[in-house]
């Protein structure tokens, strides 16, 4: 860069905070409340750009459910989040909006919501904390180096809006630049890097909450159908390994829903690691094969001969997946009822008890609620979330290797982490 684009600067700072999602805005307040200078640097045009997309725009902002089971919905590093967790729970995310202003309620499986159901309401309250303290937040502010010496941070550099290169000194950086998930939104890996050049370890980056696509023939005639109450179990390798009970969906992008993003996790791994991956889906989970065997006797018995195959499928099923299921059991949907064998009644309940997807990918990053992966939890301390390898460096949030299942925990550890990065010493 030539000489008369560089800007020195050496405002005195006790903090600087890299990134103004969830874990920056509340690692920068809880940073100012206990009594340090505090710039909050920001890439994009304003903080919070993810928070205001999530949830479809109304921001599952955490889980109530119990300590306990909100940790067996942690998939990677559950343990390692004890401490953090302890310091910042579930209940006190909660108590902390609320005392911000924010009305919260609780829906269906323990999610908790603005009772707005405006995702603005939560990304505004953070940063009214943060503000309501002096943060000074410095949006168009793209940080392009971590400086340290001998084993600790003393400064960094970072680009402003004018497009100068300017350097800070100060001995507490705190990365909280997200993953790679919703690159749109600021999260482009940033904070890998920087850890890597420092000497840390980054555990394998993927999607995670991600749709999966697959060649099924069928896939094309049931795009935006909804399903609810479904099972679906995911097959690796040809060895059952997760099942999930809920809503699922079918788009351009694939398979969706709340079932599919619990299940994709494993399912990435497994095409990772090129294994054989498929989910088989359980349209009738409160009937067993028997049951659903004596149910079609009846429905049959009830139907006049003319009447056709499509009829009894219609009385099964969504009207959307009637077509797609008789061309995957290969029986014309106008047959008459009348002439329908018992293999292919048989065929109908093995279908309707686990149809079966192939999955041959996974969406890309773009898509992913999370990312898996990240800065290695070994390397950093579970108590202060500092760095074990550079002093004054701390890391919190989507950077670090942790990750959930959706419902508002991966939310959560951003706050909880967040909050623990920001109560470090002067």
């Amino acid at each position: 860069m030539e000489e008369n684009n560089i800007e020195l600067t050496h405002p005195y700072y006790d903090v600087v905070v890299v990134g103004a999602g969830a874990a920056g805005l509340m690692a920068a307040g809880t940073a100012a409340k206990n009594g340090n200078k505090v710039l909050l640097l920001e890439k994009m045009e304003k903080p919070a750009r993810k928070i205001r997309i999530t949830g479809k725009g109304r921001c599952n902002l955490t889980n109530a459910r119990p300590a306990e089971e909100f940790a067996e919905n942690v998939r990677t590093n559950g343990e390692w989040l004890h401490i953090a967790m302890s310091e910042f729970s579930n209940k006190a995310t909660m108590r902390f909006f609320e005392r911000m202003g924010v009305k919260l309620v609780v829906e269906r499986g323990e999610r908790v919501f603005p009772e707005s159901g405006k995702a603005a309401d939560i990304a505004n309250a953070l940063e009214f904390f943060c503000r309501d303290y002096d943060v000074e937040i410095q949006c168009n502010s793209r940080v392009t180096s971590i400086l340290t010496s001998g084993g600790k941070v003393y400064g960094l550099k970072y680009m402003n809006k004018r497009g100068f290169e300017r350097k800070i000194e100060v001995a507490n950086i705190i990365i909280t630049t997200g993953g790679v998930s919703y690159p749109a939104t600021g999260s482009t890996g940033d904070g890998y890097t920087f850890a890597d050049r420092v000497g840390h370890t980054i555990e394998s980056v993927r999607p995670s909450l991600t749709p999966l696509i697959s060649n099924h023939p069928q896939i094309e005639y049931i795009k935006s159908v909804w399903l609810k109450n479904i099972n679906a179990r995911l097959f690796v390798g040809g060895e059952m390994v997760r099942e999930e009970f809920g809503e699922m969906s079918f788009s351009d992008r694939g398979l969706e829903g709340a079932v599919i993003l619990r299940l994709s996790r494993d399912a990435v791994d497994g095409l990772l690691d090129e294994k054989s991956v498929k989910i088989e889906l359980d349209l009738k989970p409160a009937l067993t094969e028997d049951v659903l065997r004596e149910r079609i006797k009846r429905e049959v018995a009830e139907m006049h001969p003319d009447e056709i195959f499509a009829e009894l499928v219609r009385r099964l099923v969504p009207k959307p997946l009637v077509v797609p299921i008789c061309k995957e059991l290969d029986v014309h949907s106008r047959l008459y009822i009348s002439k329908v064998t018992e293999k292919e009644f048989e065929r109908l309940i093995k279908v309707l008890k686990g149809w079966s997807f192939p999955i041959s990918d996974y969406a890309p990053f773009e898509y992913a609620v999370v990312t898996a992966g990240g800065v290695s939890c070994k390397e950093v301390n579970e108590y202060t979330m500092e760095s074990l390898k550079v002093s004054g460096l701390y890391f919190a949030g989507e950077v670090l290797d942790v990750d959930a299942n959706t419902g508002g925990y991966n939310l959560q550890i951003a706050f909880s982490t967040g909050h623990l990065a920001g109560l470090l010493k002067k």
